[in-house]
């Protein structure tokens, strides 16, 4: 059976913060203006961004469950819509509000309406992608008539300076000839921002506007091959393992060891992400679904900074999977990097812009850094 997205919506929490008005929102770290902010925005080339965070108290002012339900709100399928029509919904997400619960249960809470089946999707970027997935084999198997699929992020609660510590003297010097080193920890408080999305899933195309038909979605982990690269509530070892937070001695030696903070392993970034995203995952995908370049209209990526795209361009290019830099869409720069809700975020503005035609088809490419995890969804416009 055909699944057709119908409506998209998004939520930003509060104004949108420049650069110069980050570290007053995130707090500076000692009391000291960070050497590396700078060095940084210039290379992810992000100039605004979400944070659910009050800029004159420092307070959270919405919870993760809670911007996803505001996202779901604002959606339109059909006149009258509502949480109660909702029969199935799936939640992705990074920085749920606690451990359990799920947070797709959470979402539901929030949202109200009637009983439903509900999934919560764990992971990094990719797993706003798996929740929307299992909403779309719900709707393509007949179980459910339509789906809500939700990817979200509260970023924020782990950037705020009362976590952070002191950035190395030496690293932010490093930074010059080598801004790649912004993906690790010390870095990672200017690259992550707030948000929410939400797409509404149904057997039917919209009877008086575009729907885009999803034709496939393919995730693939590469874990298998590959060690942890980005990671929170643990520390990685000497060998590539990760010790969970609740192995270590005491709570106050993980808060020691940086166990709660979200991390990066650059140099393993660095060598394998574009690699894996192009040369590991797109062959595959050609074989498997027959994809071609030239009969691609739109290319919606995200990735976490500016640094990749013309990695990625260079690499799509060499292996003859070339899409033209004038046809591929992102709004990086303007929402920031949210993680799991970035791709609804990038797909909802596309969707209302007004350059969608009829017939065309949009590839979308959801890379996870997490252990190297890739996903690609592949639209048609109707």
């Amino acid at each position: 059976m055909a699944v057709y997205i119908t409506d998209l919506a998004t939520f930003l929490p509060n104004a949108p913060v420049s650069n110069d008005q980050m570290e007053q929102v995130l707090g500076m770290v000692n009391q000291v203006p960070s050497r590396t902010r700078r060095i940084i925005l210039r290379n992810n080339r992000i100039k605004t961004r979400y944070y659910a965070i009050d800029p004159q108290s420092g307070q959270t002012t919405h919870t993760n469950a809670g911007m996803t339900a505001e996202a779901i709100r604002l959606l339109q399928p059909f006149p009258g819509f509502s949480a109660k029509d909702i029969e199935c919904l799936g939640c992705g997400t990074s920085s749920p509000d606690q451990v359990m619960p799920g947070h797709g249960q959470m979402v539901h809470g929030e949202i109200g309406g009637s009983p439903c089946e509900v999934v919560s999707a764990a992971g990094i970027c990719m797993s706003g992608m798996a929740a929307m997935k299992y909403a779309y084999m719900n709707v393509a198997l007949g179980l459910t008539r339509n789906a809500v699929a939700t990817g979200s992020e509260l970023a924020s609660t782990f950037l705020r300076s009362e976590l952070c510590d002191r950035v190395d003297t030496r690293k932010a010097e490093a930074l010059e000839t080598q801004p790649v080193l912004a993906f690790e920890a010390d870095f990672l408080r200017w690259m992550l921002s707030d948000g929410a999305g939400a797409a509404f899933l149904t057997d039917q195309p919209a009877p008086d506007r575009l729907s885009l038909r999803i034709d496939w979605i393919d995730l693939v982990s590469f874990a298998n091959e590959l060690e942890t690269c980005m990671y929170a509530g643990a520390t990685k070892n000497e060998d590539g393992s990760l010790t969970g937070w609740r192995d270590q001695p005491s709570q106050s030696e993980a808060e020691k060891k940086g166990a709660f903070l979200i991390k990066q392993d650059v140099k393993l970034l660095n060598r394998e992400i574009v690699i894996t995203a192009a040369d590991r995952t797109l062959p595959r995908l050609m074989d498997r679904y027959g994809l071609k370049a030239d009969e691609i209209d739109w290319f919606l990526p995200h990735y976490s900074s500016d640094y990749f795209r013309l990695q990625l361009f260079e690499r799509m290019k060499d292996m003859g999977f070339e899409i033209p830099l004038e046809r591929w869409f992102t709004n990086l720069s303007e929402k920031g990097n949210t993680g799991a809700a970035s791709i609804f975020i990038i797909l909802e503005e596309f969707f209302r812009s007004g350059k969608i035609k009829k017939g065309q088809k949009l590839l979308c490419f959801i890379p996870e850094s997490g252990r190297f995890s890739m996903c690609y969804m592949l639209l048609t416009a109707v």
